[in-house]
């Protein structure tokens, strides 16, 4: 193990998941006598990514004073270097004080059983002003018209902050029993596997041709040892496709179109931030914790609409401290099937090329062709993949 990068911030990784069952089940059963809250989505979603590891070396959620100072600096308080906050917001604390120990309730679990244990060590409220300039800094708009704006402004203003404890991982476990792995659980793998150069691969969506090929493109630039798809598994924007069919789709592909054993297809229980940049950082920290020594950052990386330039998420590197993080970024512009060149190439490096040179459809196209029936042309996507796909889709309108 020892030759796998080190986790962000410390020496090991310190996952919150109580992963010894009798003390699991101690908790669990104290857990029935506390005081309960239910929280946001989003929250659970943080204490999951808690408990995995993927938010090392935090021990819990943010106090106000922690969120501010990574709005302001991408520094907590006492000087770790984090992207964003990882809050506990509630619209009201209803009589809940500093020392209190209280059951986090999970929202997206019918039931609502308890996700986690908390000690709470502050109580405090942001104002309209604090919030608005925070919201500003991470996600660069006030617009409730952006997906993760709308969904941080909604969850309260009072911030519930102090460690925790994991009992379990929502619903990710269950629902996606062979896709979802902890960090822990991710190192483990690349450990077994003897590879110490590990690119990693963020997706919300399908696997198209040019995703294919940027993932073999860096590998082999890289010279890597293995590939992490590493998806997204949690709540994503009206429209886009779900993750029991990503999944499919993407294990389809690598089935028939990788070498054996040079990827390992997971995934992380989280909901997404449409941060573009911020949250670009944020997934080089969270791949770094789980024992990737690369991330693939491509145009648009974690964007939504207009609201980011399409190279932000890779300058935002060249803004952070250069020791800040471990993990390196491997750069990717568009990728695209060029017909001159008969293969997928960036297309910033094919200068002699016009547009007509390449096979470009909009996603919208895209979802317009699946929708219909009609399988995308192969230099665009895998006739297997398009055909999950056009599945999915026509189950949708029946």
């Amino acid at each position: 193990m020892s030759d796998i990068i080190s986790p962000h911030g410390s020496a090991a990784l310190n996952p919150l998941f109580v992963a010894d069952e009798s003390e699991n089940a101690r908790l669990r059963a104290e857990a029935e006598g506390l005081r309960s809250v239910v929280v946001s989505s989003a929250t659970a979603a943080n204490a999951v990514m808690l408990g995995g590891g993927y938010f090392n070396p935090l021990t819990g959620y943010m106090s106000k004073a922690d969120a501010l100072g990574v709005g302001e600096s991408m520094r907590t308080a006492d000087g770790l270097f984090w992207p964003t906050p990882i809050l506990n917001l509630v619209e009201s604390a209803d009589g809940i004080a500093p020392g209190d120990r209280i059951a986090l309730r999970d929202p997206n679990v019918e039931g609502e059983p308890v996700l986690a244990v908390m000690d709470v060590e502050g109580v405090e409220e942001f104002s309209e002003a604090e919030l608005a300039a925070l919201t500003q800094q991470i996600y660069r708009t006030d617009d409730r018209g952006h997906p993760g704006v709308q969904a941080f402004n909604s969850q309260g203003r009072v911030a519930l902050s102090g460690p925790i404890q994991v009992l379990n991982f929502s619903y990710f476990q269950t629902d996606f029993p062979d896709t979802f792995r902890t960090a822990v659980q991710i190192r483990e793998a690349i450990a077994e596997r003897g590879w110490r150069k590990v690119v990693a691969f963020q997706t919300r969506n399908p696997m198209h041709r040019a995703h294919e090929e940027l993932c073999r493109m860096a590998m082999d630039r890289l010279g890597a040892d293995g590939l992490v798809i590493h998806m997204l598994l949690g709540k994503l924007k009206p429209g886009d496709i779900p993750a029991p069919v990503r999944d499919a789709a993407i294990r389809k592909m690598v089935q028939l179109y990788f070498p054996p054993n040079s990827a390992i297809i997971t995934g992380y229980g989280f909901d997404m931030l449409y941060a573009g940049p911020r949250e670009a950082v944020l997934h080089a920290i969270f791949r770094q914790n789980m024992g990737a020594t690369h991330l693939i950052v491509g145009r648009d990386h974690a964007g939504v609409g207009d609201y980011y330039g399409p190279f932000d998420a890779q300058t935002v590197f060249d803004e952070i401290p250069a020791d800040a993080l471990k993990i390196e970024i491997f750069r990717a512009d568009h990728t695209a099937y060029s017909k001159k060149l008969d293969k997928v190439v960036m297309m910033c490096e094919a200068p002699d090329h016009t547009k007509e040179d390449f096979v470009l459809l909009s996603g919208t196209r895209v979802r317009e062709m699946l929708s219909e029936g009609i399988a995308p042309p192969t230099e665009f996507s895998r006739p297997e993949v398009a055909q999950i796909l056009m599945d999915y889709y026509r189950s949708q309108a029946g």
